[in-house]
């Protein structure tokens, strides 16, 4: 494998550059002084940031971006061996690196590389986190998988050593990283186009947790079923967190909620208890701060600095984030996509000032959609009206004959009131008769479904 030098900086090109990761990586490099190039398919906000700082990026990929001058290509998982560009790379038999291992890399020019991973909260966790370190004026470089505003984006380039990233289980990516702590939230089926089965899932955390040395340390959810199978013969230290069991190392207590569903409680530890406050709605938010607590106490920061960085934390993009009022109509948009995610977010909406709660839900790949197909119906039944977009692809082709259609017809099944419209016009004019003074109205996915609020809002 290619192995960086980042003393010696050279020109990379990245195949994919305006992915959240991607372009924070991109950015983290542009400031060591690398030349950084890239292609997309279209302009975003974060490529026109990377071409302030300095990047060449071009729009459409095509053989004639990689130039003589590339040292190093760097791409995704979602770049196969047909992209025009990947193609030029191995005519050129120039090096590259998944964006994996250049992240891997990238950890161990750090004393203290966090990782956290899971299959919910990655992005309120690490964001959490990156609050807590700032707040102790540890100057982190962070990158994070929203855009979060306290800093202005989905990266930040510290000068100590300090890092904290997401680690992500698809294609078991996160095992090209370095971390000394790893953090493991939760552990459910996802990603079934790569994943056999729930078993290959506990596999892979299992090496994730065992990439942790003598000197790492892992703190996990002790409420992950049998999360013995991943901790069992591991040299670093475990500690362990839990809403409610006590035999945890962190567990939760005293839970109240304010009128926005955000809560309050008493993070129990070492037969002390110590009250912190969230800006975030919801139980499952309760959990992700109990890890970034425990994580606080092994860097060893002061108690008010954690407690500071909690209340700031109001959210990232995307993760129940009030997007406006329209007509006495609250619009939220969260990225919630898998049944679970979206069974929480719900809930969380019930504590929520609202008459009703209006879900329009755009499923996030034909893979998921027909692997969890009763446990979407299930969760979004939570709501009171359910409206569904078609299923956004992604890097799927194969519709396995699945279709927003069956998910409406089947939740319709269940009692709730339930519609599908194939086009976001015919989503957004039924929304405009159908919503009411003091509802809730929610977009939610993991696609472009976030428009139908905003052209609602006129954004």
């Amino acid at each position: 494998m290619y192995q960086i030098d980042f003393d010696k900086p050279v020109h990379i090109h990245f195949i994919g550059i305006g992915g959240i990761s991607m372009s924070g990586l991109a950015e983290v490099l542009l400031e060591r002084g690398f030349t950084v190039s890239g292609s997309d398919n279209a302009e975003s906000e974060l490529t026109k940031r990377l071409t302030e700082h300095g990047a060449r990026i071009s729009y459409g990929q095509r053989a004639e971006n990689i130039t003589d001058d590339v040292d190093l290509v760097v791409y995704t998982a979602a770049i196969h061996a047909d992209n025009p560009e990947m193609q030029e790379v191995v005519r050129r038999d120039l090096p590259k690196l998944t964006r994996a291992e250049l992240l891997g890399q990238l950890m161990r020019n750090y004393e203290m590389p966090i990782a956290v991973s899971g299959t919910h909260g990655k992005t309120t966790t690490t964001s959490m986190i990156s609050m807590i370190l700032l707040e102790a004026g540890l100057d982190p470089t962070i990158s994070v998988g929203g855009v979060l505003k306290e800093i202005d984006g989905n990266i930040r380039v510290g000068k100590s050593g300090y890092f904290v990233t997401e680690a992500c289980e698809y294609t078991n990516s996160y095992l090209s990283f370095f971390p000394r702590v790893g953090i493991i939230l939760n552990i459910e089926e996802d990603h079934m186009d790569f994943f056999k089965d729930l078993d290959d899932i506990y596999g892979s955390f299992g090496k994730f947790a065992g990439l942790l040395g003598e000197d790492g340390y892992l703190i996990i959810n002790r409420d992950i079923p049998a999360f013995e199978k991943i901790t069992e013969g591991l040299p670093c230290k475990v500690i362990t967190f839990s809403l409610q069991d006590a035999a945890a190392d962190y567990h939760a207590e005293g839970l109240t909620y304010d009128e926005a569903g955000c809560a309050a409680f008493r993070a129990c530890h070492d037969g002390s208890a110590r009250t912190f406050t969230l800006h975030v709605p919801g139980e499952h938010n309760v959990a992700n701060a109990l890890a970034a607590v425990a994580l606080a106490d092994v860097l060893g920061i002061k108690e008010e600095d954690i407690d500071a960085g909690l209340r700031r934390f109001g959210g990232t993009d995307r993760r129940f984030q009030i997007k406006g009022k329209l007509g006495g109509i609250t619009i939220v948009d969260d990225y919630a996509h898998h049944p679970t995610e979206i069974r929480a977010t719900l809930n969380a909406c019930k504590r929520f000032p609202k008459e009703r709660v209006i879900c329009v839900f755009q499923p996030h790949t034909y893979t998921r959609t027909k692997a969890f197909f009763h446990d979407f119906a299930k969760a979004l039944s939570l709501a009171d009206i359910v409206v569904l977009a078609d299923i956004y692809a992604a890097r799927e082709t194969d519709n396995l004959g699945i279709s927003s259609k069956d998910l409406a017809d089947e939740i319709a099944k269940l009692g709730t009131e339930s519609y599908y419209f194939p086009s976001f016009d015919e989503i957004e004019n039924f929304l405009l008769q159908k919503c009411m003074h003091g509802d809730l109205l929610i977009t939610m996915g993991a696609g472009d479904i976030v428009k139908v609020g905003e052209k609602l809002l006129g954004l």
